[in-house]
């Protein structure tokens, strides 16, 4: 066997060997990679959209989550995804923005916990304030759009005196509240619109109906208590209290405590209507008669 028959040999061995080889580690090795890139290109193709309709469907998708969010923001309670527990400490200071300086109130973060599929932050509100400012208080959280409950109240009497004297009848409180939010958005629109929070003043049902304080007269007021009826004028009638202060009154016109309701010019007499804490009662003044 000569020289150059030998090379021949030699190379076709070369190669066989090379192809064997590669042979083994295509269908041996590479396979499982040929066959995943296989399937992730028949998925490609499969979601592969021509851009006019991938816009027909985001306009019909659009149009399905606005009627969605229609739907929520019309019902009277929403429950928020993923709410932070500061948001709740916002929300009572919005609501005591408008209150007096008597309203103050207290809150302390108690506990968080899951309620089913919901989650819920619960917060202890403790403080004293005015009736209808308490009233407004609890409405505004029950009525809230994002869902808040007041799962225990406690109420009672508080009455507070002023740097004049004057008597403030105000209403203690303890309540625990507990907020519901949710770790997913179905719950409540894209845009968060609050309902409407307001109220109107409605009967104190803790304001004493007889009364210890009695208002000090501050704006010096005629005191009718043993006050004199000095004399009848077309324009009113003059009136002196027990300080020697003569004062010109007339129907309708306020004294301590009450106001003057008639000047009967026949009667020589003139009456008054005093609101002493809870106690009508009625006071005549005449003129004295000349002997």
């Amino acid at each position: 066997m000569n020289k150059k028959l030998k090379s021949t040999f030699g190379l076709v061995g070369l190669l066989l060997l090379i192809l064997i080889t590669g042979g083994i580690y295509i269908f041996m090795f590479q396979q499982s990679s040929i066959a995943e890139k296989r399937d992730k290109l028949e998925e490609l193709d499969a979601n592969s959209y021509d851009p006019v309709e991938l816009a027909e469907r985001y306009a019909t998708l659009k149009l399905r989550s606005a009627v969605l969010d229609s739907v929520l923001s019309s019902r009277k309670f929403n429950i928020p995804k993923d709410l932070s527990s500061i948001k709740f400490y916002n929300f009572v200071n919005n609501v005591l923005s408008n209150f007096s300086e008597n309203t103050q109130v207290n809150i302390e973060f108690v506990r968080k916990e899951r309620d089913k599929e919901f989650f819920v932050y619960e917060y202890k509100l403790t403080g004293s304030g005015f009736y209808n400012e308490v009233y407004k208080l609890i409405y505004s959280i029950e009525q809230s759009k994002e869902l808040k409950k007041i799962v225990s109240a406690d109420f009672g009497n508080l009455v507070r005196t002023d740097d004049e004297g004057i008597p403030k009848f105000l209403l203690n409180f303890e309540m625990n509240v507990q907020i519901y939010y949710s770790n997913d958005s179905r719950f409540a629109p894209d845009e968060f619109v609050e309902n409407d929070l307001r109220t109107r003043p409605i009967y104190d049902a803790f304001y004493p109906l007889i009364r210890n304080e009695i208002p000090p007269n501050i704006d010096e007021l005629l005191d009718v208590q043993e006050a004199k009826l000095l004399a009848l004028i077309p324009e009113g009638a003059f009136v002196a209290d027990t300080h020697g202060n003569t004062y010109l009154v007339w129907e309708g016109e306020q004294v301590y405590l009450g106001y003057l309701t008639k000047i009967d010019y026949e009667a020589n007499s003139v009456s008054f209507i005093l609101n002493k804490g809870g106690i009508i009662e009625r006071v005549n003044l005449e003129l004295e008669r000349e002997l």
